[in-house]
């Protein structure tokens, strides 16, 4: 029976280099593209942030952050209309400033 090792086999030939370019190339293969937004889905966005800022509801927003899609659960603390960004505060006391432009999704949430 051949006994094979995988890929243990093939990176000890390897320069140390090759080996992370090839970590960094899986890496790259995980990113996510950002989505277009439609009117659509921008207003009804618009609409439920108002809500939450008006009623001080917990929300969920999804926002694309480092290549990827990540969700932050929390209040809205204030919106900073000079810089564009909505600072967010989790159930864990840490603020999130999150661009508008990075924002994919608002939904209001009952915890």
């Amino acid at each position: 029976m051949i006994r094979d090792r995988g890929r243990i086999k093939w990176t000890s030939m390897m320069l140390p280099e090759h080996v992370k370019m090839l970590r960094d190339w899986v890496k790259e293969d995980q990113y996510e593209q950002p989505k277009e937004m439609d009117e659509q889905q921008l207003e009804l966005m618009n609409e439920t942030l108002s809500e939450a800022i008006e009623f001080d509801q917990n929300v969920t927003i999804t926002h694309y952050c480092h290549s990827r899609y990540e969700i932050v659960i929390g209040k809205i603390h204030y919106w900073d209309e000079l810089a564009q960004k909505l600072h967010v505060v989790d159930h864990f006391g840490e603020a999130h400033r999150i661009p508008m432009k990075a924002i994919a999704d608002i939904r209001l949430t009952d915890l």
